[in-house]
Order: C-alpha cells, then structure tokens, then sequence
C-alpha cells in the first residue's frame, strides 16, 4: 500500500512537536517517504551559533542515510510559529541547502508535498523546485 500525502502529512505535524527552536520559534516538521514506503521523521533543530541549525528536511534524510536508507519518493514539510498546531499560516518550502541535499539522493521527479494542514496542500517535483540543478552524474566521467 502506498502511502497517501495526507498519512505523509500527520506524519510531519508529528514530527514538528519535536522541533527545538527556543530563539525563532518557527518549528518545522517534516516526513521523508523511502522507496519502500517507509516513513521516516525530522525536526529543525536550532544552536545558539546559528549556523549549526538544521533545517527538518536534512534530519530526516541525514537520518534515513544514516540508517542505510537512500532510495526516497516523497517528502511532506509542514512549518509555522510555536502557537500554531493545527492549521499553519503559509506553507513551509524547502531552503537551497536542503534542496541540494535532496537532489544528492533523488531525481527531479521526487515529490515534494509543502502543507497547512492534511486538506490544504501543494505538490512540487524536485526538477520543479531545482531546475537545472548539479548532482552526482554531473560528476561521473
């Protein structure tokens, strides 16, 4: 059974709860979907040096690779204020960074899904979000 966006959804509202975001109070949540249909969550989690941040999207896959898992179909990112938990004001897109780390493992047909709650959603391709982008078979000679 393939999972749906809105079970991919729930999944990253989860995930949000465990963001540690004590200086913007923006907690982002997101739920990475591997070729095997299984679900895989992150959080943003924030430094105080603020570069050591990380975003939700790279958790999830920094912990999916880490557990031998590269082979991805989807992602849903939800985002929003600490005050927010239900229905969230804008939907959060992926940044730069974590669209590159995407296209390290994924092609541009790999769906990304940016939500405000399990109704109200958008569905992107990578190849959408990153056109013309760099990976790794622009370094196999």
């Amino acid at each position: 059974m393939k999972v749906s966006y809105e079970q991919l959804i729930e999944n990253a509202i989860e995930a949000r709860k465990m963001a540690y975001t004590p200086y913007s109070k923006y907690k982002v949540g997101a739920a990475l979907l591997s070729s095997d249909n299984k679900i895989i969550k992150g959080c943003n989690i924030e430094n105080a040096a603020y570069g050591p941040t990380n975003c939700a999207e790279r958790t999830a896959f920094f912990k999916a690779v880490s557990e031998g898992v590269k082979e991805f179909s989807a992602i849903a990112i939800v985002g929003g204020l600490e005050n927010e938990t239900d229905l969230f004001s804008g939907y959060a897109f992926p940044c730069g960074v974590c669209r590159q780390v995407m296209r390290e493992f994924c092609d541009s047909e790999f769906e990304i899904v940016v939500a405000r709650s399990t109704n109200d959603y958008k569905v992107y391709t990578l190849g959408e979000l990153l056109p013309e982008s760099f990976g790794p078979d622009n370094l196999k000679a």
